[in-house]
């Protein structure tokens, strides 16, 4: 639970404090649906959150847990009944106490006296606080030391069975000189050994001291596209190809110098796709010392390792995405700045020729920089999108013809689909955007020419398929731009979505197109994935949501068609934290004729709401500080004057709905914007 003193009060104030009450309350209530523990305490090492998961990992009362509580006192509870062993419970309680006062990060593990292991990961905060997190993570070690102790077993059985087997023919080779039967005995004994081997589920093999295998399970042999009786009498480098042989070699060697090793490779699975195993070489030594050769057991690790870095690159992504999120923001409210002034210099100087030499070129540069924001906010999933049912084969052919165009003639272009009508749910400009950015990679991946082929069809994903791009399982549109170029290696490909990453020249690429191709697919709900080999070309399939029949069209909210003289006289109420942007955009209110009061917070704003009849219209940003925000503030208007008109601004643009705020159906306007896109906005509010 997450602890707080509750506030009091009555009027505007109460309700604020209210919506604070409410906050922590349903803070806390998220907190406590985590499995793991999670304190929170600030630099004088005081609590200041907690749930419920920490109080029952660590068998703390709940009593002991209060806003407030000093650190000291939960690692006193701890010492005095005994959790950190034998010792001073003093001097326990003072090192434990000094450290924390460090605010350094920390990774631990304890062993709890119920036998419990919790992972312990603290991470400092501003101003010297810390969180940390508390994780059981008692089944997981168990877990791996069961998979261990099974191989271990599994390897035992497997070297014990060879052992075995060697040892019947030697026994069974002297016998057959004077006994046919036994001979036929041999084989069987042979043959079902075999069965048991290819029953197993590992890949299983022997090879001997010349580097020639002498034995292969079928599991094996069809790992290398082998059957099990072509594998025996062949070196390793014909069975297993020579680009996994460069990799095993200088481990098959160790091996064979008497040394056990277990090593992972890639190669080409059977179906085309990359794929990983493990292997173990165990040496087959002589009772003279002599390495005879190796016993080989692999398993496949594909799915494992696919897991893992989907799970590494989700994470990675996330963080990138926040943080280009945030950056994008502050940049739009410059932006709004630099625009609202070159636009209001050039229009009272229309005349005078520094305007062209000077003032032209800062302003195409400044729209450059809203174009490469408005990116940014793609990739981070922030943009507008205005969603609706587009017809894909149709949309492809359409810009087929500018892709011809935009491409050299070297370069063949073609179109195809598996399906007569194919309808998706996405926003048709930004998928045109998306296909065009992925031509012209493909378009530099051919500098001596090729072929570029766009192909849609209709893909069912399984669960499992569906998982590793992180959407729920479905029928999907997919859009597969392919090329025959120089392809990607696995480092380019593992970093191919990352913002500003390019492998192109300095100047002749910003880095964002394929980022902006992923943060549109995942907005859009659909996933991206990318299959590319070096000197044989690249394919990149966007999966998008199928949609089987067209969707009534959004309403938009009713009112008449306004212009600037309808504006002209009446009172706007204008709530902005950012000085610089509420003077651009006073400036662009004042040119339309409205008069304008102006709010640094909700709060103020919607005090001016209260006390001014007279306001006309609030145009407010959605981020501001303090417990009130833009919508915060919408909510309040429309309780207390609902038919007062408002206009929400953002440099994030959070909504999915395009030039609506989704939530409130309020008109939105993304930074930044200029005096027209302003007017353009307050059109369907008939103020």
């Amino acid at each position: 639970m997450n602890g707080h003193p509750e506030p009091a009060g009555r009027g505007g104030a109460g309700e604020t404090l209210s919506f604070e009450r409410r906050y922590q309350e349903m803070l806390g209530a998220g907190l406590d649906l985590l499995d793991q523990g999670v304190t929170v305490f600030d630099a004088d090492l005081r609590m200041v959150a907690w749930n419920s998961a920490f109080l029952r990992l660590l068998d703390f009362p709940d009593n002991l847990a209060r806003p407030g509580v000093s650190f000291e006192d939960f690692i006193r509870f701890n010492a005095e009944r005994g959790d950190y062993g034998p010792g001073d419970p003093v001097a326990q309680v003072a090192e434990r106490v000094g450290r924390a006062r460090s605010f350094q990060p920390h990774v631990t593990e304890r062993i709890r006296p119920n036998g419990r292991i919790l992972s312990i990961r603290g991470f400092p905060l501003p101003h010297q606080g810390f969180i940390t997190v508390y994780t059981d993570i008692t089944e997981q070690r168990r877990a791996a030391e069961q998979i261990a102790r099974h191989q271990a077993e599994l390897e035992e059985h497997i070297e014990s069975r060879t052992e075995a087997l060697t040892r019947a023919n030697e026994e069974l080779t002297a016998a057959i000189e004077s006994n046919k039967a036994i001979t036929q005995a041999l084989r069987r004994s042979e043959q079902r050994l075999r069965e048991i081997s290819d029953a197993i589920p590992a890949a299983i093999a022997y090879f001997d001291r010349d580097w020639t295998y002498r034995y292969a399970n079928k599991g094996y042999a069809e790992w290398f596209g082998w059957s099990a009786d072509q594998v025996p009498g062949r070196h390793i480098q014909d069975v297993t190809g020579q680009e996994v042989f460069e990799v095993v070699a200088p481990d098959v060697g160790r091996a064979l110098s008497g040394e056990r090793v277990t090593y992972e490779y890639q190669l080409t699975g059977r179906d085309g796709s990359p794929a990983r195993a493990r292997s173990t070489l165990v040496p087959d030594i002589s009772p003279d010392g002599t390495v005879l050769g190796c016993y080989v057991h692999s398993v496949d690790v594909t799915e494992q390792r696919r897991t893992q870095a989907a799970l590494a690159q989700a994470q990675k992504m996330e963080a990138i995405g926040q943080l280009t999120g945030g950056l994008a923001h502050d940049f739009n409210n410059m932006l709004t700045v630099v625009i609202g002034n070159l636009v209001a210099l050039k229009e009272n100087h229309p005349d005078d020729p520094l305007t062209e030499n000077f003032v032209e070129p800062a302003m195409h540069a400044a729209n450059r920089g809203a174009e490469l924001i408005r990116r940014l906010l793609g990739f981070a999933r922030r943009q507008p999108l205005e969603l609706k049912p587009v017809e894909v084969n149709e949309l492809i052919l359409g810009m087929s013809k500018l892709i011809r165009r935009s491409l050299p003639s070297t370069i063949a272009v073609s179109t195809a689909s598996r399906e007569p009508y194919l309808v998706a749910m996405v926003d048709a400009h930004q998928l045109e955007n998306a296909l065009l950015n992925l031509a012209l990679n493909a378009r530099d991946a051919m500098p001596n020419g090729g072929e570029l082929r766009i192909e849609s069809s209709l893909e069912h994903l399984s669960i499992h398929a569906a998982a590793d791009l992180e959407v729920p399982p479905g029928d999907y549109v997919q859009i597969a731009v392919s090329d025959n170029g120089m392809g990607m290696d696995g480092s380019t490909l593992a970093r191919v979505f990352e913002p500003f990453f390019t492998t192109k020249q300095f100047g002749t690429g910003s880095g964002l197109g394929m980022s902006m191709v992923y943060g549109f697919t995942k907005q859009s709900g659909g996933g991206v994935r990318i299959r590319s080999r070096q000197a044989r070309g690249t394919t990149v399939a966007v999966l998008l949501p199928r949609v089987e029949e067209d969707p009534p069209e959004a309403l938009l909210p009713a009112g008449r068609e306004v212009n600037a003289a309808d504006l002209a006289g009446k009172l706007v109420l204008l709530a902005e934290d950012d000085a610089d942007v509420r003077s651009v955009v006073r400036m662009q209110l004042a040119e339309l004729g409205c008069a304008v009061v102006e709010a640094e917070n909700g709060a103020e704003a919607a005090d001016m709401v209260e006390n001014i009849p007279a306001i006309a219209l609030v145009i407010s940003d959605v981020v501001m500080p303090g417990v009130m925000d833009g919508h915060a503030l919408a909510r309040f208007v429309r309780r207390f004057r609902p038919d007062l008109p408002m206009v929400l601004m953002s440099g994030f643009a959070e909504s999915h709905v395009g030039g609506l705020d989704e939530a409130l159906e309020l008109p939105l306007l993304a930074k930044p914007f200029s005096r027209d896109k302003l007017l353009a906005a307050l059109r369907p509010l008939g103020a």
